[in-house]
């Protein structure tokens, strides 16, 4: 097949566009900030950027 003749996407097909009725639609439910910040590799990341803030706080503290 030459690039021409590849289509770019799939043909997408909705669920009543056949006049038959599908099943009912449920919404996916709502996640909000508090999900996002439970990820592990985000909450991995915000310890480690913690842990630097307090050492170099601790440093500012009692070293300098």
């Amino acid at each position: 097949m030459t690039r021409e003749n590849v289509p770019d996407s799939a043909p997408t097909v909705r669920p009543g566009a056949t006049g038959q009725p599908g099943p009912p639609v449920v919404p996916e439910e709502r996640r909000g900030c508090l999900f996002a910040l439970s990820q592990p590799p985000l909450m991995l990341f915000l310890t480690v950027i913690g842990g630097l803030l307090l050492l170099a706080g601790v440093h500012d503290q009692f070293l300098l």
